[in-house]
This record gives C-alpha cells, structure tokens and sequence, in this order.
C-alpha cells in the first residue's frame, strides 16, 4: 500500500513539474538536439526552478515507493502522471475538463489497472553486482545513442517523440539504481558512499532529466508527452524482470496485458491532444 500511494504522489508531483517546465521550455527559441546552452537558458526562468523542485519531490516520493515495492508495480503507476497533469492544466487555466479528456482519464485509469491485475507483478528485487547490471546498461546506452542521433534527423514532431521515448527508458533505467540505493540505505546507510550505485543513479537521473528537456522543447507536447508516458513502464517492466528477477504473468494473460497498455497509449494520446490545445496561458504549445 505503501508502494502505491508513495507512486501516485511521485505522479502529482512529476505532473507539476511537467506543467511548469513545459511553460518554460516552449517559450524558448530552437536550441539543436542536446545543445547545452538550452538548460543554461532555462536556469534563468523561476518558474522552470520551480518545475525542478517538484520533479525533485517527486524523485523523493518514487525512492520511497521503490523501496517498498516491485519495478514493475511503481513505475506503471507514474503513467497518472499525464490524468494529474491534464487536471493541474485546467486548475491553472480555469477551465473545467471536457468530457473527451474524462473519457482518456477513464481509458488511461483503465488500462493501468488492467496491466497490473493481469501481470500481477512479483519478486521484492535486491542489490546486483555490477556485473549482473552491464548487459542492460550496454543496450541501454546504445538504443539511447541511436534514438539521439536519429532525433537530429527528424522533423519537430518526430523528434520530440524519439526523444520522449529516450527520456522515458533513460528514468526506466535509473529507477533501477533508485531501488538500489535505497535498499543499500536501508540496510548500510553508511555504505552508500562508497557503493558505485547512488553515483551511476545521480549519472542516469541527470541525463535523462536533459534528455527530458529538450524532448519538452523540440516539438509538440502531443509527441513528446505519450511517448514519455509509456515507454518508462514497459522499459521498467523490461529491467525489473532482467535485472532484479521480477516475473508477470505469462501466457494467455499477455493479451490482456496488450490491451491495458494500448488503451493507455491511447488514453495518453487523447489527453495530450487535450493538453496541447489548453496550456497555462492560453496558447498552444509548439
């Protein structure tokens, strides 16, 4: 239970944080695919700083949740994020949610619980040696390169897409060593200075918060915003059962499995098209 409620605050918190930092990103000029001189622009506007506070109790709020629960429970429950950040949108604007956006609330909420009761995720997952973690930082590091690279390439859409698909496995990864650490936490507090895992989750939640960026700023949030959403839990269901020995339910259940994670593609596209025609100040996002 535990698990579950410190996963829906992570979601209330990463959805201001989305709705603030989207505000700032858009309102800047084209930056190139990674430029670094996006995020220096960016640490001039209080209302991004603002943004990084809330993603930073929202990391908080996952690390507890981890701690007391699967990878593969905790961070299918961070797809809320998009219902949460759809209902923050029309507090701020003042507008009521249409009945299109209940009905992709309903479809996202759907899904979700349709996922989770028919994988019925399981396994508590432990610390591994860096060994047993390497082939999947390997993969990951090279699809992360290619869906970059490929970024360059694409037109404002598309490019938004790619990189909210890469900024989706790159925190898929490192809510990976989040659970580490914080198991290392609870039963060597001290030992954490000198294990290597709070260093490579510092490195992998400092990338993919880049990656994050400028996935926010390359294009449409129609793009960016579905992408991000589903690809960190399948990518976190993926890492839970290679790395930590996690299992779901296999068989004739992964229809359904299927089909919870279409309706919650197709419930996030619903809610982003939503959310692209009402931002904070009235204007569409680009």
């Amino acid at each position: 239970m535990t698990a579950v409620v410190c996963a829906l605050l992570a979601a209330v918190a990463n959805a201001a944080a989305s709705v603030l930092q989207r505000r700032a990103a858009r309102d800047e000029p084209r930056h190139p695919v990674l430029s670094p001189t996006l995020i220096v622009d960016l640490l001039r506007r209080p209302v991004w700083l603002a943004g990084v506070g809330a993603l930073i109790a929202g990391f908080v709020f996952q690390a507890v949740a981890l701690s007391a629960g699967q990878l593969a429970l905790v961070q299918p429950l961070l797809v809320t994020e998009l219902p949460f950040t759809m209902i923050l949108v029309s507090l701020v604007s003042r507008s009521g949610l249409d009945a299109r956006s209940w009905l992709a609330t309903g479809l996202v909420t759907a899904g979700l619980a349709t996922f989770l009761a028919t994988a019925a995720p399981r396994g508590t997952g432990a610390v591994v040696a860096p060994a047993a973690q390497l082939p999947a930082a390997v993969v990951t590091v090279a699809v992360l390169a290619a869906l970059v690279a490929a970024a360059r390439f694409l037109a404002a859409a598309p490019r938004a897409a790619t990189l909210g698909v890469a900024a989706g496995i790159g925190f898929a990864f490192t809510a990976t060593f989040i659970k580490q650490t914080t198991s290392l936490f609870q039963r060597d507090a001290p030992a954490l200075v000198t294990s290597w895992q709070p260093y490579a989750m510092v490195g992998a939640g400092l990338c993919s918060f880049v990656l994050l960026q400028h996935a926010l700023h390359s294009g449409p949030l129609l793009a960016a915003q579905p992408a991000l959403t589903v690809s960190d839990p399948v990518a976190s269901v993926l890492y839970g059962i290679t790395i930590f020995g996690e299992e779901i339910r296999t068989g004739g259940w992964i229809v359904l499995e299927t089909a919870g994670v279409v309706l919650i593609l197709y419930g996030s596209t619903l809610l982003a098209q939503g959310l692209a025609r009402r931002e904070p100040d009235g204007r569409r996002a680009t």
